[in-house]
């Protein structure tokens, strides 16, 4: 089985000749299909909002596409709280999803009234203490603690988790907060992560509409959303089926119709935080093979590395790889697909079947609109790769250039060496 590229060897020839490889190029016609795909399935709630994960990728020109489709940011920093603020993004639109969170971070989320979700109890006197008030509309973060079954099994081990608060926890941060002037809460939980099965919003929703009902009978307190989070996932893997976000808005739909309507809270709003199901399968990391090597195993070396991606070498993740051009052609050798850093595990792929890989041919690395260039760092001095934007008429356009040895030594300015630094570069 295989995966289909979005984009042939011809166009990113093309690319390559304006900006070369490595390179992100992302489909803008995939992306806007998949958000009105997700506004759609969730259209039956008045009050839904897709909050798109910032951390799976930050680039604004990505963002505002989704903006159209009536997306707000989940943001978990102050540079994506700056970010989002300087894009025009504010107040309700924003959900300030942090943990561990220093307090000025809070307080310039307050600042442009995004919604502070609180992943800690112990938060609340943090939060009051920063701001001098508790914000009237607010969230906590619930973590149900040992194992997170489905229908098909068990799905993760949210015990382990670093994240949300235990039940007993999460019903006192309520009275809490509603004591210190909170008027309007929502909750939210993030579980189970890269679920590809439709069960898993449905049996989340179920979880936390139940324990909505329980909390608003025992506390008095208005709940106005629910924020289901992130966690549905995608087919990394050919031979993954790929989740329908029309019978997973359908299955939340039910639950709610269950649970909330009888319970007189028909009208509480869904809030979603998705970031790999929105980005991830809209965008592939453009690489050159540069070199082979046949030592114990054959390997292929290629222009990216992890600093480009990372989920390989940090996960073992899994990335489908197409050698454009040679889409049809078989796939009888075995390579190790590396890049340069002085890590064992800079590879992209291990003991993976492909066609026959010659020195220049372009090699197109799935899935990697999500959690791709995002996780970019800086090992060995390897500079950031440049990112386009491949448009819907077929044209393409640079949405992010590549970094430079200036901007790796621009922080470099205490040293004394700072000014020959720059000039060399």
């Amino acid at each position: 089985m295989t995966k289909t590229a979005f984009l042939t060897k011809e166009k990113a020839e093309e690319i390559a000749a304006s900006f070369p490889t490595p390179f992100h190029v992302y489909d803008e016609a995939g992306i806007r299909k998949n958000a009105q795909a997700v506004r759609d399935a969730f259209a039956w709630n008045k009050g839904f909002r897709e909050y798109f994960a910032v951390k799976a990728n930050a680039n604004p020109f990505l963002i505002n596409i989704m903006r159209e489709y009536g997306c707000g940011t989940d943001c978990s920093s102050l540079t994506e709280l700056m970010l989002s603020d300087a894009m025009g993004i504010r107040g309700e639109e924003i959900m300030f999803s942090s943990n561990d969170t220093p307090p000025e971070e809070y307080a310039y989320a307050d600042k442009l009234g995004a919604i502070i979700n609180l992943d800690d109890i112990t938060h609340i006197e943090v939060l009051e203490k920063t701001l001098g008030h508790i914000p009237e509309t607010i969230s906590c973060r619930y973590n149900p603690g040992g194992v997170y079954e489905i229908s098909n099994g068990i799905m993760d081990n949210p015990g382990d988790a670093k994240y949300g608060m235990t039940k007993e926890q999460i019903i006192s941060a309520y009275r809490t907060l509603k004591e210190k002037g909170a008027k309007h809460f929502g909750i939210h939980a993030f579980l189970v992560s890269n679920t590809v099965t439709n069960d898993y919003y449905p049996t989340l929703a179920k979880t936390l509409f139940e324990l909505v009902v329980e909390i608003q009978k025992e506390t008095g307190c208005e709940f106005t959303f629910i924020n289901l989070s992130g966690g549905v996932g995608i087919p990394y893997r050919p031979e993954d089926s790929a989740n329908d976000i029309h019978a997973i808005g359908e299955g939340v739909r039910k639950v709610y119709e269950e649970v909330l309507v009888p319970a007189g809270m028909g009208e509480v709003a869904i809030y979603t935080e998705m970031g790999r199901f929105m980005m991830a399968p809209y965008g592939g990391l453009v690489t050159r093979a540069i070199h082979e090597k046949h030592t114990y195993k054959e390997y292929v070396g290629v222009d990216a590395c992890a600093v480009d991606l990372m989920r390989p070498a940090m996960y073992g993740a899994y990335h489908h790889i197409t050698v454009l051009g040679k889409e049809n052609a078989p796939c009888d050798h075995v390579y190790d697909v590396t890049g340069s850093l002085c890590e064992n595990n800079d590879k992209f792929a291990i003991d993976r079947k492909l066609p026959k890989i010659q020195k220049g041919d372009l090699l197109f690395i799935h899935d990697t609109g999500g959690h791709g260039y995002s996780m970019g760092y800086n090992y060995n001095g390897r500079l950031k790769s440049a990112e386009v934007l491949l448009k819907e008429d077929g044209s393409f356009a640079l949405i992010r250039r590549g970094e430079t040895p200036k901007d790796y030594f621009a922080t470099f300015d205490c040293f004394d060496i700072y000014k020959d630094l720059i000039k060399e570069a």
